[in-house]
C-alpha cells in the first residue's frame, strides 16, 4: 500500500536523522580514535623532551666526546658512553645472530613439516617463553647457564675458535662463565620467541596455492621456503627481527645478571661489560652528584635515539620492499 504524503515526509525525516546521527557518530569515533593516536605521540616526544633537558649538563661538560670516551670514574665525575654503547651493540647483535636462524628453523617446522597433532600445542610452548618475566631469565644465566658455560662451553668455543688467526683474540680471556657472550646468548633465549612467532604467522598466510603448484613442479621444501615463502613475507619477517632487536636493545634485568658489570671495553667474547640498560639499572638509584644522574640520563637519551634510529632503517626497508613489489606487479 503506497504512504501517503504525511507518512512518506515522515520516513524521509527519519531516515535523515539517522543519517546524521551515524554521521555524527562517525565523527566522535574518528576524533576519539585520533584523540588515541595523537596521546601516544605527545607521550613520546614528552619523553625525549624530559631525557633530552635531563641529559644536557652532561652533554654540555664532556661535549660530543662524551658518545667516544671509554671513561666512566664515579669518583671524578668523568663519563662516557662508549662502554655502555659497545656491550649494548654487541650483545644484541650475538642476540641476533642466534635467534633469527633458529627462529627460521622453528617456524619452517611449524607450518611446513611439524605433523599437525605436535603443531599447536609446541607453537603454544614457544610463544609462552615469551610471557617469562625477564628476571627468571637473569637468574636462570647467573646459577645455573653461566657455571654450566664456564665448565663446558666456553673450554669447547676456545679449543676450536680460539686457535684461529684473526677472530681468536674473541675467544680468549678468563673462562668465569659471565661476559658480553653469556648475555648475547641470553637474549637470544629472550626473543626468540618474538622472531619466531611472527615468522610462523607470516609464513603461515603463503596462500596454499603458491606452495602447492611449486611442489607440483617437483621443488623441494627447501626451494618452496626461499623461492616462494620468504620473497613472498619477507616484509613481515624483517618486522618480526626488529621487534626482536628492539627487545635486545632495551632489555635490562637479564642482561644486569650476566653481563658482569665491568666498566671496562671488552675485548673479548668472554670480557665482562656492561650495557646501557645495565648501567642504569645498577647506578640510578645511588647516583649522588648533579653530574652522575645527567650522565645516566644521557645514556637513557642514546638508547632511545638507537632504537629510534633501527626501527625506522627497518620501516624504511619495509617501505623500499613495498615498492619494488608494486614496481614488479605494474
Amino acid at each position: 500500500m503506497p504512504l501517503t504524503p504525511p507518512a512518506l515526509a515522515d520516513s524521509v525525516a527519519a531516515r535523515a536523522r539517522s543519517t546524521r546521527r551515524a554521521r555524527l557518530q562517525d565523527l566522535a569515533f574518528e576524533k576519539l580514535t585520533g584523540t588515541f593516536a595523537l596521546l601516544v605521540l605527545l607521550a613520546l616526544v614528552g619523553i625525549l623532551i624530559s631525557l633530552a633537558i635531563r641529559a644536557w649538563p652532561a652533554f654540555d661538560a664532556f661535549g660530543l666526546g662524551f658518545l667516544v670516551s671509554d671513561e666512566w670514574d664515579i669518583i671524578d665525575d668523568r663519563f662516557g658512553a662508549l662502554l655502555a654503547i659497545v656491550g649494548t651493540l654487541a650483545t644484541s647483535a650475538i642476540a641476533l645472530v642466534i635467534a633469527v636462524p633458529l627462529s627460521f628453523g622453528i617456524a619452517l617446522f611449524l607450518t611446513e613439516t611439524c605433523p599437525l597433532w605436535l603443531r599447536r600445542p609446541l607453537g603454544v610452548c614457544i610463544e609462552l617463553l615469551a610471557g617469562v618475566p625477564s628476571i627468571i631469565y637473569g637468574m636462570f644465566g647467573l646459577f645455573i647457564f653461566a657455571p654450566l658455560f664456564a665448565d663446558y662451553g666456553q673450554p669447547a668455543l676456545t679449543s676450536v675458535f680460539g686457535v684461529l688467526p684473526l677472530i681468536g683474540q674473541l675467544f680468549s680471556g678468563p673462562q668465569n662463565g659471565l661476559g658480553i657472550l653469556t648475555a648475547g646468548l641470553i637474549l637470544a633465549v629472550m626473543i626468540l620467541p618474538f622472531i619466531a612467532s611472527v615468522m610462523r604467522d607470516v609464513f603461515e598466510i603463503v596462500p596454499s596455492v603458491l606452495k602447492e603448484s611449486a611442489y607440483g613442479l617437483g621443488c623441494t621444501t627447501w626451494e618452496v621456503v626461499t623461492q616462494i615463502v620468504l620473497p613472498y613475507t619477507r616484509a613481515g619477517v624483517i618486522g618480526g627481527i626488529m621487534l626482536g632487536l628492539g627487545r635486545a636493545l632495551g632489555e635490562t634485568m637479564a642482561v644486569t645478571f650476566v653481563i658482569g658489570n665491568a666498566q671496562r671495553l671488552a675485548t673479548s667474547f668472554y670480557s665482562m661489560g656492561n650495557s646501557i640498560a645495565s648501567s642504569l639499572a645498577n647506578e640510578f638509584a645511588e647516583a649522588d652528584s648533579a653530574l652522575h644522574v645527567a650522565s645516566l640520563f644521557a645514556l637513557g637519551l642514546l638508547l632511545f635515539v638507537i632504537t629510534f634510529v633501527v626501527l625506522s632503517i627497518a620501516k624504511l626497508m619495509l617501505l623500499r620492499l613495498a615498492r619494488e613489489q608494486r614496481g614488479r606487479r605494474a
